[in-house]
């Protein structure tokens, strides 16, 4: 029997997650009204078009629906499970973008093969690969709640009170972590250049 949409808002995401997985409608509402704007705020911030984004959006949330919401409690929140379907979504619809944009080659297509950029790096590219790789090298140094913010943060595109929410914990240890992280990132990148 269907849950009236009072009791599906009086649920907790853990509790309403059985209830999507059982295709009720209005637990599916409730689950799709608290969390679609985040949804459709990272698809965003990964396609960059309010189209697109709206697409992977909706893609994620149906392949929720139609796959019974698979969901883990031991995987994650339901929030963090549910930005990771749309983060997969997303970077499949970058990949069938760039998929369509790709010339098509024959062997002998000598024109197309002169205008393609060359594979050798400029110095400016060169630099940022080399700043990238120490970045990455000064995170995987940090302990994984530190890393962890600043990557959803700085990778993420994800405000300090939207880490919080997803994370389960207070929007000061968020902000701490963050700080103590990017210190340490900091004097290590200093080291490494002196």
């Amino acid at each position: 029997m269907p849950l009236n949409r009072k009791k599906a808002e009086r649920l907790g995401d853990e509790e309403l997650m059985p209830l999507v997985g059982e295709k009720d409608p209005e637990a599916f509402e409730v689950f799709y009204d608290r969390h679609g704007g985040a949804a459709y705020s990272l698809a965003y911030r990964i396609v960059g078009d309010r189209t697109s984004a709206e697409d992977v959006t909706q893609e994620a949330f149906l392949s929720i629906w139609r796959s019974g919401a698979r969901y883990d409690r031991a995987r994650g929140s339901v929030r963090a499970w549910t930005l990771g379907i749309v983060r997969n979504r997303a970077i499949d619809a970058l990949r069938r973008q760039a998929a369509g944009r790709a010339p098509k080659l024959t062997f002998d297509d000598d024109a197309v093969l002169e205008q393609r950029p060359s594979p050798d790096l400029t110095d400016e590219q060169a630099l940022q690969r080399d700043e990238a790789l120490r970045l990455r090298g000064a995170l995987s140094e940090l302990p994984g709640e530190q890393s962890k913010v600043i990557e959803l943060a700085y990778f993420g595109g994800f405000s300090h009170s939207e880490i919080a929410e997803m994370l389960s914990m207070p929007l000061g240890t968020v902000k701490g972590r963050m700080r103590l992280g990017i210190e340490k990132i900091r004097t290590q990148l200093a080291e490494g250049l002196g």
